[in-house]
């Protein structure tokens, strides 16, 4: 494969409608008109040539020249000129949404018994409830994605959270078993996840700024997780197994505090105003484009399965998604495991929900130990400016020392959990250390891929978060007999189970040390990357939000053309829009 990069090629320029020497003229000559202060609206556009499909819109304006505001134009009224007490406001109600999302997703398992002994199942067929939650929740995140990008974050994820709560009803309401798994599959398959969570820290920090944000909102991911075996302790042994989680009170307190973020939601509200206000012609980058064609099969599609694309296509993310999944799939794993590892110490129903605390600790002691951990990463970056690993890599430098906590934590975990005489405490201990490096791994990776791919981070973080949901829903169900029947016999099932999972985790670590080292050798083989890396050089780091090849999408760009004359289909443009999964 060559080396060259993606971007090296000029993209073909499109059919001009004015002589080529001008269109340079008023192409290059962007910087100079805003820097006179002077406006859109005082620009003279080009001649109209050939509408083409854009006729209706041709009716709408009364002509057909057009002036397409960039994010220069209005950058002190984007989500990135919030500030910073908006934007952690804003966070602090992203990180209970996000809470409420993946505790709904482990608290389930405190029912199992409850539903088994209702509907005359087995508890091995009560967890599929489980496993259909998380399985269609990988693939919710990657359905609501899409839309985020087109109707913004704010109504998706309104929309995401009443269906989440309406199904949550025929569970609570259920008479049969069919209905309660029904309605887990449509309420995980309703579940936007962080696809728009995390989106929303790229529509508010810039690359540079994002890391204490993304840890934040990564806490929170993880922490619900946990949250649900702690409280389901106490549930399952002093309330019924029919229960309405606390989704409608945050759905009420998102509702109210939480403004839209969406650059090109915004960007398309802020032309809108400034034509009220007198400006002619000054649209937005969604306003010129026929709903049909934004919408049609093949567009939807294409968004949908790049995700999946970038999975299979990309090192990068393959592994390191294959690492995260691992990683939170021992988690819900553990949901299963700890019923049969503390009843030989004789812990009640609420002491084994608990026992989750001592990842809880972990998961603590890896967010706080990431903050100077960031702020050395910053200063590495301020200081090589000019070194790609210095840029995207040392993001990764933190989980040189994190990730081994795996399978230390897992062999640990293993030979600590024989029984008595052994303290349980040990083997909480190694648990936190478990902990640490899932903490860890999904933060470091998330924040990698983000910086790495840009604008095709919503398809490389949402491999990673498909990887994650789906790996640990379908290990789910398999969970208890594995730990019941690996050396079956031997009076050593769970300690060889874990020890198994310890050794599979140590292999995938090892591809943490390969990543960090041959990183820019990747990056340099992917087009995705690439592309990214040109275009955030021109713009002297800024993240971008169209890539190179999209014609008069430069920041500071003079954009006057005609309708029907945009350069570049919107599948190019769509495509390249920054936001993270």
């Amino acid at each position: 494969m060559s080396d060259q990069p993606a971007y090296s090629e000029k993209p073909a320029m499109p059919p001009q409608p004015f002589p080529a020497e001008e269109h340079e003229k008023i192409e290059t000559s962007g910087d100079d008109r805003s820097s006179k202060g002077e406006s859109p609206g005082d620009r003279q556009p080009s001649a109209a040539v050939n509408v083409g499909d854009y006729a209706h819109l041709k009716k709408e304006l009364g002509n057909d020249q057009y002036y397409e505001i960039t994010e220069d134009d209005c950058y002190e009224e984007l989500g990135f000129s919030f500030s910073n007490k908006k934007k952690w406001a804003i966070l602090t109600v992203i990180f209970w949404v996000q809470v409420s999302m993946n505790f709904n997703t482990s608290l389930y398992s405190n029912a199992v018994v409850g539903i088994s002994h209702e509907f005359h199942v087995s508890e091995q067929a009560a967890r599929c409830g489980a496993m259909i939650f998380l399985v269609t929740y990988a693939f919710g995140c990657e359905l609501f994605a899409p839309w985020s990008e087109e109707f913004g974050r704010w109504p998706i994820l309104q929309l995401s959270l009443f269906l989440v709560n309406i199904w949550q009803l025929p569970v609570a309401l259920a008479q049969n078993f069919g209905t309660i798994l029904v309605g887990r599959a449509l309420g995980g398959l309703s579940t936007a996840g962080g696809s728009v969570t995390l989106g929303m820290i790229a529509d508010m920090f810039e690359t540079d700024k994002q890391q204490y944000a993304v840890a934040y909102v990564v806490f929170s991911s993880v922490g619900g997780s946990i949250l649900g075996p702690i409280v389901g302790g106490f549930s399952e042994t002093y309330l019924d197994w029919r229960r309405l989680i606390f989704g409608v009170f945050i759905q009420i307190v998102h509702f109210f505090t939480v403004p839209e973020t969406r650059t090109t939601i915004m960007m398309n509200r802020i032309a809108k105003k400034r034509r009220k206000a007198g400006e002619p012609n000054v649209w937005g980058p969604d306003e010129l484009v026929p709903f049909k064609k934004r919408f049609s099969v093949k567009e939807v599609l294409s968004t949908w399965l790049r995700p999946f694309k970038m999975f299979l296509t990309e090192p990068i993310v393959l592994v390191l998604s294959l690492l995260s999944g691992f990683s939170d799939a021992l988690i819900f794993m553990f949901i299963s495991s700890f019923v049969l590892v503390y009843e030989q110490w004789h812990f009640s129903t609420i002491q084994v929900g608990l026992a989750f605390l001592g990842i809880g600790v972990g998961y603590v002691v890896a967010w706080l130990a990431f903050i100077p951990a960031i702020r050395r990463n910053i200063h590495e970056r301020e200081s090589k400016p000019g070194d790609e690993q210095a840029q995207y890599e040392s993001r990764l430098w933190f989980l040189l020392y994190t990730a081994p906590c795996l399978p230390i934590g897992l062999f640990g975990f293993a030979w600590t959990i024989v029984g008595p005489p052994v303290h349980w405490m040990g083997s909480m201990v190694f648990s936190a250390l478990i902990g640490v490096a899932n903490y860890s791994i999904y933060m470091a990776t998330i924040d990698y891929m983000i910086c790495a791919y840009g604008p095709y981070s919503a398809s490389a973080t949402g491999g990673n978060g498909w990887s994650r949901d789906f790996l640990a829903g379908v290990l789910v169900l398999p969970a208890t007999p594995y730990f019941e029947n690996i050396a079956k016999g031997s009076g050593r099932e769970l300690e060889y189970a874990v020890t198994i999972l310890a050794c599979i985790s140590a292999v995938l670590v090892l591809a943490v040390y390969v990543i960090y080292w041959k990183g820019p050798t990747l990056r340099k083989r992917s087009p995705f990357a690439q592309q990214l890396h040109a275009a955030r050089a021109e713009e002297g780091g800024r993240r971008v939000s169209v890539m190179p090849g999209v014609y008069g999408s430069g920041r500071g760009s003079v954009q006057w053309g005609s309708v029907g004359q945009r350069g570049a289909s919107y599948s190019e443009r769509r495509a390249s829009y920054a936001v993270a999964q």
